[in-house]
């Protein structure tokens, strides 16, 4: 008679039962994903009678799109707001950019900040510093200089921001433009990072990026005002987790947070996402076990390998099979969020698909390799808990 080992019926079981429970994870993404993305919000008060909102604007640089990106501010379409342009360096060429903007849109109330304050150690507080500061609204929408922002994407934000909830986000994607790189970061956001993203998002669980945030100004001034999150690079989370601790509710936007840098690649987009990868497992240490094999591939390997145990099937026809889901429920959530055709073909969504799911794996061994961050010209240090040192570079003459 045949003994069992019930150690190894154990592990393949729970592998079994975290695989069901990864795909009800997908479903929900797509039920929550298609009721997000597809409402439109109408105010229950006059335009008039709704709160104004102070939007900070970080500028570091000139790309291609910056002034399209920054246009798309002055058309906003709601009744009281302000733009807060924050610029580090007096000799940035952003600043001719605002200039030139300002010229053309003299109607709208819009400010520049030039030189920030030196707060702390993230670069991004002090540049936004003084503009935070001087924001004259109670709600405050911190904003990439990479984001483009639609006509009332701004009145969504605020009608999102119910009595109860503290702050709204708009969840990443990206613009659509030209090359194979611009078409791999759709896919990502689109697929993987919208996936749990969603779930994240609806379960409570702080997923607050500061790519587009409205906030309420009194909560954060109540923990110390902006200088208090400058001894954190991933100041977003902790702004979230802010609000989350004093029993604010976290909501996302109707409407994605639309990024259109004008300077794009593969390498810049998965240097991107190591630095992202390195703050979450400093942030939240149980990712670095829980990250890994949430992936496709290696959830995958672990469930075909644990049903060919328990019910004798054929692994690699289980991996393909799995893979083969995956892909087909990945498509669907991107052409969610895309709310119409792909700009891209079936065949190159099914070549940067497969390149997302393999690199990333490279993504993750590369953010525990080394714990240093580069963010714009700066080296940083991490530690546990999201807290940075800024690294000098020693100079000899």
């Amino acid at each position: 008679m045949e003994t069992v080992d019930y150690t190894l019926l154990g592990l393949t079981t729970f592998i079994f039962a975290a695989w069901i429970f990864n795909w009800s994870l997908h479903i929900v993404s797509l039920i929550y994903g298609r009721w997000k993305f597809n409402r439109k919000l109408t105010p229950a008060v006059p335009l008039e009678e709704l709160p104004g909102v102070s939007i900070i604007k970080p500028l570091l640089g000139v790309d291609p799109h910056l002034f399209e990106n920054l246009e798309s501010y002055f058309n906003i379409k709601y009744p009281q707001y302000e733009l807060l342009f924050c610029i580090q360096d007096e000799m940035d060429a952003a600043i001719m950019i605002v200039q030139s903007l300002l010229k053309k849109y003299p109607n709208i109330d819009a400010k520049v900040f030039v030189g920030g304050k030196p707060v702390g150690i993230n670069p991004k507080i002090n540049n936004m510093i003084s503009g935070y500061k001087a924001a004259k609204y109670d709600l405050v929408l911190i904003s990439d200089s990479a984001i483009y922002i639609s006509e009332d994407a701004v009145l969504d934000m605020v009608l999102t921001l119910t009595e109860n909830t503290g702050l709204v986000h708009q969840m990443p994607y990206a613009c659509t433009r030209k090359g194979f790189a611009s078409h791999m970061e759709k896919i990502f956001f689109g697929t993987q990072h919208a996936k749990m993203y969603l779930v994240a998002n609806l379960l409570g669980i702080n997923c607050a990026t500061g790519m587009s945030s409205l906030m309420r100004k009194e909560v954060i001034d109540e923990a110390g005002g902006l200088s208090h999150y400058s001894q954190y690079l991933a100041e977003d989370f902790f702004f979230a987790e802010t609000f989350l601790k004093k029993g604010w509710k976290i909501r996302i936007s109707h409407q994605t947070a639309k990024q259109n840098s004008g300077s794009y690649s593969v390498s810049y987009l998965y240097n991107r996402l190591t630095r992202w990868a390195k703050l979450r497992t400093a942030m939240i240490p149980s990712l670095i076990f829980w990250e890994p094999v949430s992936q496709c591939l290696v959830l995958g390997v672990m469930n075909a390998l644990s049903m060919a145990y328990l019910f004798n099937w054929t692994a690699s026809v289980i991996f393909l099979v799995h893979c083969l889901i995956w892909f087909l429920l990945d498509y669907i959530l991107i052409k969610i969020l895309e709310d119409g055709p792909l700009p891209f073909s079936k065949f190159e969504f099914l070549v940067g698909w497969i390149m997302n799911e393999v690199s990333y794996l490279c993504v993750i061994v590369r953010s525990h390799w080394d714990s240093t961050i580069v963010w714009r010209t700066k080296r940083f240090r991490l530690r546990w808990g999201g807290i940075v040192e800024e690294l000098h570079t020693k100079q000899t003459v």
